[in-house]
């Protein structure tokens, strides 16, 4: 079961980090080759991360509903995220180039993501009556006591920490 985290907390991740959306559209749903390898491609590559965490992948969180499907993912560094995309011995290579090969710009399934490189300073974030959640799975947790409190106070002491180092 779920630990509840039965108080307002925030996160913390120390350094620079990587926020990366990827996901798929099922454009068209008869058309099951084409878009069932992409589907079963990401959980593979998922539990591959979750293997080898030194290959940058913090945390991981999946979403579900027709036509889209949409992974939220924290990582490390962009060196990790283009390391781990780039490397010829790792499940997303291969998988990329199958698609690439199979589907192409066919129009049958789409592909997308966003990278977001995120700085010490330039997020906040807070949870209430929540299990350890987004960033806060990724990060550390820390109690929205004193300048914790409120966004603007989260967020100007985090660049003014950043500015110190």
């Amino acid at each position: 079961m779920v630990q509840i985290i039965d108080r307002r907390v925030g996160a913390e991740i120390e350094g620079d980090f990587v926020l990366f959306l990827i996901g798929m559209r099922i454009n068209k749903p008869w058309k099951i080759g084409s878009w069932l390898p992409v589907a079963q491609a990401m959980p593979k590559m998922l539990a591959e991360l979750a293997r080898q965490p030194d290959l940058g992948l913090l945390h991981v969180r999946s979403h579900f509903g027709f036509p889209n499907v949409m992974a939220i993912q924290y990582w490390r560094s962009f060196d990790h995220l283009e390391a781990y995309a780039r490397a010829r011995d790792k499940v997303h290579l291969p998988a990329w180039q199958a698609f690439n090969k199979a589907v192409g710009s066919n129009g049958d399934v789409g592909i997308w993501h966003e990278t977001y490189l995120v700085s010490p300073g330039r997020y906040e974030a807070i949870y209430n009556n929540m299990p350890r959640y987004g960033l806060g799975a990724a990060g550390d947790i820390v109690d929205a006591v004193g300048f914790r409190q409120e966004a603007r106070q989260r967020v100007k002491a985090a660049i003014k920490a950043s500015a110190e180092v």
